[in-house]
């Protein structure tokens, strides 16, 4: 509870900040106190479900309810963005978040019960909070580099075996350290947890590059402004929440893994689908039907992804389990829109290297949503291959005994 309070203040206070940001320093500040606030609601928001409902028809219920939920928000926040930005200005889009953060706050003070916190067992680990989010900043700043400094250049190999050697010692670190882990190594070596963050790291990658590069399209390709893209996303939002809504009634029959794998594949359909977009295409020729086959696919995966990274977890562990799921969203994220963003680059500079053209950005932009189609048939394949054929009932693991402090 108090870690979801102190999450909406930082957000909304940094939110604020940003929207009277007067350099591009104070904005990237503001924006990365952002994501801090940000990275303590998730976990938060979703240990409180785990908690609240740990097995059953109300599991599958509340899950399927904040996944629909969390497509409602995305649809919002979208057609919102896109007509402020082009009759606002954007710094509207961070002070739109004030008000919504206030509300948030006032629900979640009134409606969610107070929990007695957990006393710490140790110092926490700063040393793996560094290594690690300095060995994954390295990665993706290299790889995102690699449209000035070619592969095999000096600066993106030692870029990149920086970030290697990093992720190595936050590993190293983890295993032996008498403080707080920020991941306790046992809790990747059930099959459910494992899988459904590969899962979810590969589902996350693809996502946030397909929105990218259909904002692009839409923009750059089809002309088509910012407040009408964000209307043009709205049936992509709305196939999420049918798809959760799918999910609800599909999970009182069958296990989440069966619900994983027919989701992916459908996504993964989509986005093949999308990859065959023209230079001359249209809205309803070349976006709504694989939006709403891609979008419906994903939204049959957003809860159970989450109750299988939660079932059979330790009470004490669950918040740690959900930012784990969350932190591999965003980890998938931040690496799919490097990788395959540079991969659709380079493909619009080898047509055209010197003025990309309509045909050079649509052969570019329709080969990351191909790329986007082979991450989803990979996190099919972890579903079929990892996860358990029959979830883990709750309680069912025991509880790792906590290191004290020397």
């Amino acid at each position: 509870m108090r870690v979801l309070l102190t999450g909406l203040v930082l957000f909304g206070l940094s939110s604020l900040a940003g929207g009277f940001a007067q350099s591009p320093g104070e904005l990237v500040a503001a924006r990365a106190v952002q994501g801090l606030g940000a990275a303590g609601l998730a976990p938060a928001a979703l240990a409180l479900l785990t908690a609240t409902f740990p097995a059953g028809r109300p599991r599958v219920r509340a899950f399927g309810v904040w996944a629909a939920t969390n497509a409602a928000g995305g649809a919002l926040g979208v057609l919102i963005g896109g007509v402020l930005t082009q009759y606002a200005g954007w710094r509207w889009v961070m002070f739109v978040s004030v008000p919504m953060s206030a509300i948030a706050l006032a629900l979640a003070w009134r409606a969610v019960p107070a929990d007695r916190p957990v006393a710490p067992t140790a110092r926490p680990d700063v040393l793996g909070g560094v290594l690690g989010t300095g060995g994954m900043s390295l990665l993706v700043f290299g790889i995102v580099r690699t449209d000035r400094h070619a592969w095999a250049s000096a600066t993106t190999l030692t870029t990149l075996a920086v970030a290697v050697a990093l992720l190595a010692a936050f590993l190293a670190v983890e295993r032996r350290t008498t403080r707080d882990p920020l991941i306790r190594p046992g809790l990747l070596a059930g099959r459910s947890v494992a899988g459904a963050n590969a899962y979810n790291l590969l589902a996350g990658a693809a996502m946030a590059a397909s929105f990218y590069f259909c904002s692009l399209y839409l923009q750059r390709v089809l002309a088509v402004g910012p407040a009408r893209t964000g209307l043009m996303f709205l049936p992509f939002a709305l196939g999420v929440v049918a798809g959760s809504v799918l999910a609800i009634r599909l999970g009182y029959r069958l296990a989440p893994r069966t619900l994983l794998i027919g989701g992916a594949l459908l996504t993964a359909a989509g986005f093949l689908w999308f990859g065959r977009i023209s230079p001359y295409g249209t809205f309803l020729t070349d976006v709504l039907g694989p939006s709403l086959l891609a979008s419906t696919g994903f939204g049959l995966c957003l809860g159970p992804v989450v109750a299988t990274a939660t079932a059979g977890v330790p009470a004490h562990e669950s918040g740690t389990a959900s930012g784990l799921l969350n932190a591999a969203r965003q980890i998938g994220a931040s690496l799919g829109l490097a990788v395959l963003g540079t991969a659709a680059q380079h493909r619009t500079a080898g047509i055209t290297p010197l003025s990309p053209t309509p045909e050079s950005l649509t052969s570019g932009y329709a080969l990351g949503l191909t790329l986007s189609a082979a991450l989803l048939l990979a996190a099919a394949a972890i579903a079929v291959t990892v996860l358990p054929r029959h979830p883990v009932p709750a309680g069912s693991r025991r509880p790792v005994p906590q290191r004290t402090a020397p």
